[in-house]
């Protein structure tokens, strides 16, 4: 592992437990990987990075052909629309950051909306004799109430109308002549059909997809889907007035209203309330990026109704007075965990829709309510967990918050950890980071008949328990973890990054994770992507990768109070880096997920 001026106990530490952590990956995955997976690429002229080799060779297309990287992000994300159908699609939403040659940065919110008819108690259960909400799995996630407006199409098209150089059809080009032709079925995408398989199987339109004759596509099969097809190609003809007005809207209202089960579903499947005004009134929101300082790096992330490019702001602004890079690593982590902890205590606390919720955002960074918290963490001696602090007294603000300080910081949504991000720069340095979601792996479940994609289940990300910043409302957008990132080096040095993760609540630490490990382990962003993860995010148990149990790191973090629960991977990032002389590495996943898949325009320096 190469780790520029890193200190000999961290190189010796961290690469000792990189190599346990992504052997056991190995051996608990084996995907069946096309050639063309490579996780890194060096190069010029443009670079493509997502967890897709069909969908990042669509986007280098797009790139050799002389489009932008706004232009190749869409037409990547439509891409993995076709080979990523549980993880994105034009049923979800997302949110996109783009940086242009002139250094200028914009973010877009194409996050889902809640319908007008949305209530706090939508998800109730009926039979409850006390209010108690629908169980998450699978009557809340598999429902027409869980369903919000997508907004992944109308942001491709905000984007590419503001920012690209192509039209939608001409985006749309090469997914739809890989839905038509078709792309090879490999163990990730069967493994998750069947994880879904009882979900899938009660919906006759999901069913005649995924489960042909009652089985999942054979590993090595094409597996086409024309219904996409001509959905993709409808919409390159008549534009977004097709899905919100037309007749794909119909069919989507439809959809939710009356999901098309099969005789005798094996659960209950509830209607929504989505209607045709809902969508005609949908709107992608221009928003300004969050902005961070952190030991020279300037970070741009994704603001309200997402709390990512907030929490590792503020998570970072708790650390930035530690010398992380000095310390023995488990105190460094120590660190990073409580840090972390006390980012998630004030987010599950505070952030919701800014357009609903009076966020206090302004006390969150206040200097001196950073330094409090900060106080609070001890050393070498772990938490059980954070309250949230009480920022509203440090604003000054004229306008006062209405925010009272709350008495739990508990957030009971459920995040999806499904999920999708892409990277890609352009020869021009337009660099574009890009995180979309369907929600859950499969999202709501339920194909539109007849359209060839699955309908999100976004609004499971609402907290089902009122009052709550992130209380289901009419029109509200319910609070996101998705975090793209773009970071810029220190003074004397030029170098751009771009990534993000899937993985629900835990894409915050991942993105985290790889900014502690770029700017205080010194690591280049291979390494920073493929190192082992972390993530605590203000609950008793850190979730840890497999093989982190077995490491003195680990055994030093427990003596200390910590406690961790072993999971088999965290996330699926992606990334890439333009250096001082222009060159690009773009970089994906080498085991997580399948392997992800990296190229660049021109092979070489």
């Amino acid at each position: 592992m190469l780790m520029k001026n890193m200190p000999f106990r961290h190189r010796l530490c961290w690469s000792v437990l990189c190599g346990v952590v992504l052997a056991g990956v190995i051996a608990l995955i084996t995907p069946a990987q096309g050639p063309d997976k490579v996780p890194v690429a060096r190069g010029r002229g443009g670079a493509v990075a997502s967890v897709d080799g069909d969908a990042t060779q669509v986007g280098i297309n797009v790139l050799k052909a002389g489009g932008n990287a706004v232009d190749a992000a869409v037409a990547t994300a439509a891409a993995l629309g076709v080979t990523e159908p549980f993880s994105a699609g034009i049923g979800g939403g997302g949110f996109m950051v783009i940086r242009q040659a002139d250094g200028q940065v914009i973010t877009l919110d194409g996050r889902e909306e809640a319908p007008a008819l949305t209530t706090p108690n939508m998800f109730d259960d009926p039979d409850s004799q006390t209010g108690e909400p629908l169980p998450y799995f699978p009557e809340r996630i598999s429902s027409g109430l869980a369903v919000g407006e997508p907004g992944t199409l109308l942001n491709w098209e905000t984007a590419l109308r503001r920012y690209g150089t192509l039209g939608l059809g001409e985006a749309l080009q090469g997914a739809i002549a890989l839905a038509e032709t078709g792309f090879t079925v490999d163990d990730t995408f069967v493994g998750q059909i069947e994880r879904n398989r009882d979900r899938f199987a009660a919906f006759t339109s999901t069913r005649d997809l995924y489960l042909p004759g009652g089985s999942p596509p054979a590993v090595g099969t094409t597996f086409t889907n024309s219904d996409l097809a001509a959905t993709y190609q409808q919409l390159a003809e008549q534009g977004t007035n097709a899905f919100y007005r037309g007749d794909i809207a119909q069919a989507i209202v439809d959809t939710v209203q009356s999901p098309p089960t099969v005789d005798n579903p094996s659960f209950r499947v509830y209607p929504g309330r989505m209607d045709r005004g809902d969508l005609d009134r949908y709107e992608v929101r221009v928003r300004p990026p969050t902005v961070t300082q952190y030991r020279g790096y300037q970070l741009y992330g994704m603001g309200l109704p997402s709390s990512g490019g907030i929490t590792v702001a503020q998570t970072l602004e708790l650390l930035e007075d530690l010398p992380l890079s000095a310390l023995p690593m488990a105190d460094a982590q120590h660190y990073i965990l409580e840090a972390s902890r006390r980012a998630y205590a004030d987010r599950n606390a505070y952030l919701g829709d800014p357009e609903y919720v009076d966020v206090p955002l302004l006390g969150l960074f206040k200097e001196d309510y950073l330094r409090r918290r900060a106080a609070t963490m001890v050393e070498r001696q772990a938490s059980d967990a954070a309250t949230p602090g009480n920022p509203v007294p440090f604003q000054n603000d004229p306008s006062p918050s209405l925010t009272r300080q709350p008495e739990l910081s508990v957030s009971q949504t459920q995040e999806g950890v499904s999920t999708t991000h892409l990277s890609v720069v352009d020869a021009a340095g337009q660099v574009v980071s890009y995180t979309l979601t369907i929600e859950s792996t499969g999202g709501s479940g339920i194909v539109v008949p007849g359209y060839g994609f699955i309908l999100n289940n976004e609004l499971t990300d609402f907290d089902p328990v009122a009052p709550h910043p992130n209380t289901p409302e009419p029109g509200k957008r319910p609070r996101s973890s998705m975090s793209p990132t773009i970071m810029v080096g220190a003074p004397g040095d030029d170098q751009i990054y771009a990534f993000g993760a899937p993985g629900g609540a835990t894409i915050i630490t991942t993105v985290l994770g790889i900014v502690n490990n770029v700017v205080d382990f010194y690591q280049e962003l291979p390494d920073a992507i493929a190192a082992p993860r972390l993530s605590q995010r203000n609950t008793a148990e850190t979730l840890a990768e497999v093989g982190f149990e077995e490491k003195s790191l680990a055994e030093t973090l427990v003596d200390w109070g910590h406690r961790f629960r072993i999971t088999e991977e965290i996330g699926a990032a992606t990334g890439i880096v333009i250096d001082e002389n222009g060159e690009m590495t773009a970089v994906a996943e080498p085991f997580r997920r399948g392997g992800g898949s990296a190229m660049v325009v021109e092979q070489g320096g």
